[in-house]
């Protein structure tokens, strides 16, 4: 161990003591699965928030985008802010406010509350999302990574797919304010094991001006995008939005900000390994999209026996992803992930020759197995992207995969609602099926294909930061 703060330690290195923190990488887990769950639990309350606050289904519907739209907008400048302040710190605070934040969109009288605390609870979420694959990734030695990063692999995804059910309980027996109340003991939980196990560090700093500035540039750019791609299944021109995205992306990316992400993200095919993430997460938002509406709306499935079988996708993802982390840690991750990402593509493919003719038994087995697949790439994807960061610099790629992420999540739905309707009836299902599979297939040959392995100072060489070695 060199001169750090025990907050500041090296990615990589031995925990302090020499022992691995599987606490640790338990709330890594607990948190992604927090932070994805409120991306989709409020989505089944918003009619009752607009009754119960007296407003407009619209302006109920910013309760959901006031969460999204600051979570991925300030996940590029969080990641550059996280790589210079304490770890404990920032966990602590961040978990803190996310809870506050839930009590407080709780207890909303008016909808102008409810969005306040809903785009603060974001701004929160984002540190969140950041900080969970890094504390995942220094809480274990090397040799563990894989089934280190395959908790929050797994666990996050499957926060968004239970989202909706845990929502719709929450709401037929106890209203639509506990759809919020019901992160917060999570989060105490969290809090209380970080506080206990974490070492204490150098504390945080608030942003400089020019972090803020980032924040403005990339925030205002992917905010437009973002909510181009939300807006535009009910109103195509909405896509418009997002030619307002390029100027603050492109002057960002071009400046101080954005060149040492770009050099990051150009070593060891990161760029590949990041559109594999945006492909899988378009292609598993896509198919939870089609395959639930299809089944109530055109098959008329009661919405029981359509929640059980749209399970099956997220019962694979749980079962196969604490074995894609331990086969990681043996075989190496890139062919675990390829694996992985080889078999969520049969699963989607085997799913659109079936067109419209569907039954729940033979749905729920394709979606099963693209769910096993799910389940193994997770982890040792994140394990090979974040083990390819340079040490100094692992905030700022764990915030760039989980806006690819994020954005995958986004523009699957969006695509297939084009897709459904340029098609017709069970066109529009196989339509939005075959862009599911497709994306899904592109994400193998993304990740089978390693990298030149140049120098972090080459890469490093347009920005501002120190070098670090690639070990």
């Amino acid at each position: 161990m060199t001169g750090h703060s025990p907050g500041s330690q090296q990615p990589g290195h031995i925990p302090v003591g020499g022992e691995d923190r599987w606490l640790l990488v338990a709330v890594a887990g607990l948190l992604s699965f927090v932070a994805m769950l409120d991306m989709n639990i409020v989505n089944v309350a918003l009619a009752d928030i607009a009754e119960g606050l007296h407003v407009s289904a619209a302006t109920a519907q910013w309760a959901v985008l006031g969460y999204q739209l600051p979570v991925v907008a300030l996940l590029l400048p969080v990641g550059r802010w996280l790589d210079g302040v304490g770890m404990r710190s920032a966990l602590l605070v961040a978990a803190a406010g996310f809870a506050l934040c839930s009590a407080l969109a709780a207890a909303a009288p008016w909808a102008s509350w409810l969005i306040a605390a809903r785009l603060a609870q974001g701004a929160f979420g984002a540190v969140l999302f950041v900080l969970m694959p890094v504390l995942a990734l220094r809480s274990v030695r090397p040799e563990l990574r894989g089934r280190a990063m395959s908790v929050p692999a797994t666990l996050g995804p499957l926060g968004a797919v239970t989202g909706p059910a845990v929502g719709g309980l929450l709401l037929d027996h106890l209203g639509w304010r506990a759809v919020f109340l019901v992160k917060i003991p999570f989060c105490l939980l969290a809090l209380a094991v970080a506080w206990r196990a974490m070492p204490r560090d150098g504390g945080l700093r608030l942003p400089d001006r020019r972090s803020a500035a980032d924040a403005v540039l990339v925030g205002s750019g992917v905010a437009a995008l973002l909510l181009a791609l939300t807006l535009a299944p009910g109103s195509p021109g909405a896509l418009v939005l997002a030619l307002a995205a390029v100027p603050p992306l492109w002057w960002w990316l071009r400046g101080p900000g954005g060149r040492p992400v770009v050099g990051v993200l150009r070593a060891t095919g990161l760029i590949r390994a990041h559109t594999a993430v945006l492909a899988l997460a378009a292609a598993f938002a896509t198919v939870h999209y089609v395959v639930a509406l299809h089944l109530q709306r055109d098959d008329g499935v009661s919405a029981t026996t359509t929640g059980l079988t749209v399970l099956a996708f997220p019962l694979g993802m749980g079962l196969a992803g604490p074995v894609g982390g331990r086969l990681a840690d043996r075989c190496g991750a890139r062919p675990v992930a390829v694996i992985g990402a080889a078999l969520t593509a049969a699963g989607l493919l085997l799913l659109v020759p079936l067109g419209g003719d569907w039954s729940p038994v033979g749905v729920a087995w394709r979606l099963a197995l693209a769910g096993l697949g799910m389940g193994l790439n997770g982890g040792p994807t994140q394990a090979l992207v974040m083990g390819a960061a340079p040490p100094d610099r692992t905030a700022t790629v764990g915030s760039s995969v989980q806006l690819a992420r994020s954005l995958g999540f986004t523009l699957g739905p969006a695509l297939a609602t084009a897709a459904w309707g340029l098609a017709a009836g069970a066109d529009g299902v196989t339509a939005g099926l075959t862009l599911a599979a497709t994306a899904a297939c592109l994400a193998v040959p993304l990740l089978a294909l390693p990298g030149r392995r140049p120098a972090f100072e080459q890469e490093m060489s347009t920005g501002d930061a120190p070098a670090a070695h690639h070990s």
